[in-house]
């Protein structure tokens, strides 16, 4: 099956909310999206986006997206964070991850970044795979390290 894969636009912002809602389901995290929809077209699609974003239509309707923003690298330079790339579940196993995955690639690749990076859960087996299979080196010796609005204002309070 073949979809159309094109550059979201603000009216995709509902679709692309439904989908991080999905995500965080299959991640067995529902509670932890503190996004809005609102949150998408400010972020996604105002003055200044804070990351871009590649949908997935399959007859006229929004199966899928490529959320992802730019970064750089000290070593390598530009580079591109792919923070999800997400099928609703319904349409997964039809190659419609595969397509996006590629328009993905396509367009870091044509925007001249050095390197692409993502994070996959280790018990997401399928993903794993898929990544390896595709040639991407899946890091073991490196660890996510993140800090939220609630430590960080424990930091900066006890570093006075």
């Amino acid at each position: 099956m073949k979809s159309i894969i094109r550059p979201a636009i603000v009216s995709d912002s509902p679709a692309i909310f439904t989908l991080i809602k999905e995500l965080a389901l299959y991640e067995k995290e529902p509670e932890s999206v503190k996004l809005s929809q609102s949150d998408i077209e400010k972020y996604g699609f105002g003055t200044t986006p804070l990351f871009e974003c590649l949908v997935a239509e399959f007859n006229n309707v929004v199966i899928g997206m490529a959320l992802f923003y730019p970064r750089f690298s000290t070593w390598t330079g530009p580079t591109f964070h792919l923070e999800d790339l997400i099928v609703s579940e319904k349409f997964k196993g039809k190659g419609f991850g595969t397509q996006l995955y590629t328009a993905f690639i396509r367009h870091a690749y044509d925007a001249g970044v050095q390197r692409i990076e993502w994070n996959v859960l280790d018990w997401n087996a399928p993903a794993v795979q898929f990544y390896k299979n595709s040639g991407a080196n899946v890091l073991q010796d490196w660890n996510t390290v993140q800090m939220d609005a609630k430590s960080m204002k424990n930091y900066l309070a006890k570093s006075k």
